[in-house]
């Protein structure tokens, strides 16, 4: 998506209930980078993930009644479409778009949602798809139920892959027929807490980035059966950390070299140069910000959202290194996502 420039846009998502603006539409200087902000919708309350599909931008609402909204993109800033659906769940906080549906993960029920859309672009208003996770985990502040923390489909198109921070497990399910059907789980170590996964481009590696210990673990996927296999865990940090550290967000070069993540109480961007089946010692700068709350890839250019701190800083990556240089940020207050047309 660019504008009447030639400029590419970008769609900020934030917490309402934080002070954020909502939805923030903003243009790409294609040599810096840097972000312009334009207008800002606040239509729904807490549009905390963004996804863009096509002229349309999806936006979970991340709150106790769950719900998913819909926007026009190809004019001057985000427009309504469509009403606010429910997700059948609460506190969603991650979606994506596949086979002409809406995917919510839905941290505080426990469950992924699929939800029809129409031909233009717009959310079925029902019920959907909703499958539900079962389990629990050793950190009984974080896991004494199930938490889906991000659904997406694989680079196959055959499956779709939700990762749950409360059962220390990723699931892989089928979407047929409007249904959502269980078809593997992988569990990982006890207490790990997963709450992302990126693929590697080859489509044949995946990474899930570990919340409740700072760590990713490097898997095998196999497109043809649908399973996940664990081969080696990782820190996301170079050194043992003192306080608080919880990773959010991860993303893989488009050339595979590199893996990047971002660490809240920490407040770091950390590379880790993909080495086989394994990661190479990571190094890390500093986010720019306050409480790192998810990053994104976009030209060259690395997008960090710090929550706390109010705003959205962009990064040169170095092509060599992969280490990410600051190069400016914009005012976003309670910032909570990126993504790019």
């Amino acid at each position: 998506m660019t504008d009447g420039g030639g400029r590419r846009r970008a769609y900020i998502g934030s917490f309402t209930a934080a002070g954020g603006r909502g939805v923030i539409a903003a243009t790409v200087d294609p040599d810096s980078g840097a972000l312009s902000l334009l207008g800002a919708v606040d239509a729904v309350p807490d549009p905390s993930y963004l996804a863009l599909s096509g002229s349309v931008l999806y936006a979970v609402s991340e709150t106790a009644a769950g719900a998913v909204a819909a926007y026009r993109v190809d004019g001057e800033g985000p427009v309504p479409i469509g009403a606010l659906v429910s997700v059948g769940g609460s506190g969603p906080t991650h979606l994506s778009v596949h086979a002409g549906h809406v995917l919510t993960a839905n941290y505080g029920s426990g469950s992924v949602t699929a939800l029809p859309l129409r031909g233009d672009g717009t959310v079925v208003d029902d019920a959907g798809a909703v499958l539900r996770h079962e389990g629990s985990g050793p950190v009984v502040e974080r896991q004494q139920s199930a938490h889906a923390h991000q659904v997406q489909p694989d680079p196959s198109g055959r499956w779709i892959v939700s990762v749950d921070l409360g059962t220390d497990s990723v699931r892989v399910c089928a979407l047929r027929g409007g249904t959502l059907t269980l078809h593997h789980e992988t569990v990982l170590r006890p207490g790990s807490g997963p709450r992302h996964l990126a693929f590697h481009p080859d489509g044949e590696r995946a990474y899930v980035l570990n919340e409740l210990a700072p760590t990713v673990t490097v898997c095998r996927w196999d497109a043809a059966a649908g399973t996940l296999q664990p081969v080696g865990e990782m820190p996301v940090l170079p050194d043992e950390p003192v306080g608080d550290a919880y990773p959010s967000g991860i993303v893989v070069s488009p050339d595979g070299r590199f893996v990047w993540t971002a660490t809240r109480g920490q407040d770091v961007l950390s590379v880790l140069p993909v080495e086989g089946e394994s990661l190479g010692r990571p190094g890390a700068v500093p986010c720019g910000g306050v409480w790192p709350r998810a990053i994104a890839l976009s030209e060259g250019f690395l997008y960090v959202a710090n929550e706390r701190s109010g705003d959205v800083s962009w990064f040169a990556v170095d092509p060599a290194s992969g280490v990410p240089r600051r190069r400016g940020s914009v005012e976003v207050p309670a910032a909570s996502c990126v993504v790019f047309g």
